[in-house]
């Protein structure tokens, strides 16, 4: 116990003596060298470090060439790109099939408002919002319910 605590102190006093004279720009030569070191690693370089970090003990860490945090952060990011999925933008587009449905039923029923023609649609078995009803006859220029007028004109055959 004696020799160990001996050994202990006296590698920390050359490494101290040893480290002094350093100058600073020396330092931060190695710091730049270190810093490439990472750097130029390959994501299988980093996967494998990764994987021995997890058979070794952490007080047995400091043999890597990299910190306990860097491992560590590699694993995160390593997982992160695993399970994360490419990141979609808004919602889907609507179809044609079901804009060219909108479009049909509001003009061959110009009294039907946005959320009749839903229920129309969801009678035959697809899904559409009243927002999106809306939308597709926004743009197709048409109305809401009563200002529209029908494809064909009802005339009354009076006599």
């Amino acid at each position: 116990m004696f020799w160990s605590l001996c050994c202990l102190a006296s590698r920390c006093l050359l490494q101290f003596v040893l480290l002094r004279p350093r100058s600073e720009g020396f330092k931060e030569l190695e710091i730049v060298v270190l810093r490439h070191e990472l750097a130029v690693l390959t994501t299988t370089d980093r996967v494998f470090l990764i994987a021995a970090s997890r058979l070794l003990p952490r007080s047995r860490w400091q043999s890597f060439l990299v910190t306990p945090t860097t491992l560590l952060r590699w694993h995160r990011q390593m997982v992160a790109r695993r399970w994360t999925y490419p990141s979609r933008r808004g919602r889907p587009p609507i179809g044609n099939e079901i804009r060219e449905l909108v479009l049909r039923l509001a003009r061959e029923n110009p009294r039907w408002g946005y959320q009749r023609i839903v229920g129309e649609i969801d009678g035959l078995g697809l899904t559409v919002s009243a927002t999106t009803v809306k939308k597709i006859m926004r743009q197709a220029g048409l109305g809401p319910a009563g200002s529209r007028s029908s494809a064909s004109s009802r005339t009354c055959a009076c006599s």
